[in-house]
């Protein structure tokens, strides 16, 4: 199969890009040179001037939509949109993870009961309550996708209470993909080792993460956000037809290493 029209005619709403640096736009950049028609929804204002230059620069007639995840309104707003504009969907791309940046450092048995319930409303229920609203939209051989890191399975310094928003993200790809196969809808996550983006950088000490990481890989280096793209397009494609509930690792096979 051809790269270039891998998605061609196939329509993805892609949520979360923060910046040029954010694996949600290396993953845009893929869907879109493999032929795909995007739409952007952003949590809020704060984001929408970054998410919108990129897209007129890079990606002009894309959808712009506003989508505060928090807000069962403003989901049931972006798909009534979606629906407006497209009126079908091949797939989503959800890539948002949010914790109060006081929650990541430190021990974890600190987590106050406000900032573990905002961690797993914004980083694991929203996959949820968007898949909800969108999935009859969603043509029979659609995708989901979205991203996690092994902090759901480890325990990493400071990543704290979002490494358990992580693992209840993860769970709730394997309960959606159960919910969602028999209409021929695959519900998966990619697994990204650390990448310098902006999440990343309200980890406290995350430079100090990286540090000898690249010498525990068997490939001996780290994974790039290109990298975690090509590996998202993957999943989009027909070529992952028979793959679903799945957490698929980019992470140069670090995954596989003690520590």
């Amino acid at each position: 199969m051809n790269v270039d029209q891998m998605l061609s005619g196939k329509k993805f709403l892609i949520m979360g890009v923060a910046n040029q640096r954010s694996i949600a736009w290396a993953i845009a950049k893929a869907f879109s040179s493999a032929g795909a028609e995007l739409a952007f929804s952003y949590q809020n204002e704060r984001f929408k001037g970054k998410v919108e230059k990129l897209v007129e620069e890079e990606m002009a007639g894309s959808l712009l939509l506003p989508c505060d995840v928090t807000d069962d309104s403003a989901i049931d707003n972006l798909a009534a949109i979606i629906k407006e504009k497209w009126g079908a969907l091949h797939g989503v791309v959800h890539s948002l993870a949010y914790a109060k940046k006081e929650e990541l450092d430190g021990q974890y048995l600190n987590t106050s009961r406000e900032g573990f319930l905002l961690a797993q409303n914004i980083s694991a229920y929203s996959l949820t309550a968007v898949t909800n609203r969108l999935y009859p939209m969603i043509k029979k051989g659609g995708s989901i996708i979205t991203l996690t890191f092994q902090g759901s399975e480890r325990v990493v310094p400071n990543y704290n209470v979002m490494g358990v928003a992580k693992a209840s993200l993860e769970a709730s790809v394997r309960y959606l993909a159960a919910d969602l196969g028999p209409m021929g809808i695959r519900v998966n996550a990619v697994s990204a080792g650390p990448i310098r983006t902006l999440s990343a950088k309200g980890v406290k000490d995350f430079n100090r993460l990286l540090e000898g990481v690249e010498d525990k890989t068997p490939l001996r280096r780290l994974a790039d956000a290109d990298e975690v793209a090509g590996t998202a397009l993957f999943l989009a494609s027909e070529l992952s037809s028979s793959v679903t509930g799945t957490i698929l690792y980019a992470d140069c096979g670090y995954n596989i290493m003690g520590n």
